[in-house]
């Protein structure tokens, strides 16, 4: 049972969050400043669910907090939707961001990738919608039929699959795709990229744009 720390001053959403987690096996301990946060954290939290706008401070506060002390995975709950304060959070180790209003399903399918991550839990095959990818035989299926991409296209997908449900910012992403090519990505070739991966995924809506921020790979109508 992973225990799960949520920080959060609106009583109505920690309620309805507390609620529909523990039915789902998780232990929530829930609090809501950042002084009872900082008093109620250990190391054996698996998660933290952060609200940005607390009473006695913010959550990039207790943020670096934690940072400082342990790789805790952190996931933003926010009403800020601006690309400032969302590159701000990931960039400070944030794992994830939850805009708000969002719906209770969307929020237990980004803990659950965030969670799989943390553990190191290998897979070699990934599933999104009508496209899989086969790591051991480097195959992409979509609808069942292979199709052909280039390396980098490859492992832009496999990167994409990898961090399902999770935004990543193009810096990231060229850091990856640098590191495993060992050759120099500018940020045209990997805008011309994507595009081109979509298209040959059929223009699929599994690939999407986070504008100002990067991509992430999500069932077809998800969303925060």
């Amino acid at each position: 049972m992973s225990k799960i720390l949520l920080v959060e001053d609106d009583d109505t959403i920690s309620f309805g969050i507390r609620v529909s987690l523990e039915k789902k096996g998780y232990e929530i301990s829930a609090c809501s400043s950042l002084a009872d946060a900082k008093e109620l954290f250990s190391a054996a939290f698996a998660l933290v669910l952060l609200d940005l706008n607390l009473p006695d401070g913010t959550g990039y506060e207790f943020c670096t907090w934690v940072k400082a002390r342990c790789d805790t995975p952190i996931i933003f709950l926010t009403v800020r939707d601006e690309v400032r304060d969302i590159t701000k959070g990931l960039d400070m180790g944030a794992d994830d961001y939850v805009t708000k209003p969002f719906h209770i399903a969307i929020l237990e399918s980004r803990i659950a990738a965030v969670l799989r991550r943390a553990q190191g839990e290998t897979e070699t095959s990934f599933v999104c919608g009508n496209i899989s990818l086969n790591q051991e035989k480097m195959q992409v299926l979509l609808d069942g039929q292979e199709i052909t991409l280039t390396a980098l296209e490859y492992r832009m997908l496999l990167i994409l699959m990898e961090n399902k449900g999770r935004t990543l910012p193009r810096s990231l992403i060229l850091e990856k795709l640098w590191d495993s090519e060992g050759n120099f990505v500018n940020d045209n070739t990997l805008t011309v990229t994507v595009k081109r991966l979509r298209e040959k995924l059929n223009n699929t809506r599994c690939i999407a744009t986070i504008r100002g921020i990067g991509y992430r790979m999500e069932e077809a109508g998800d969303g925060a």
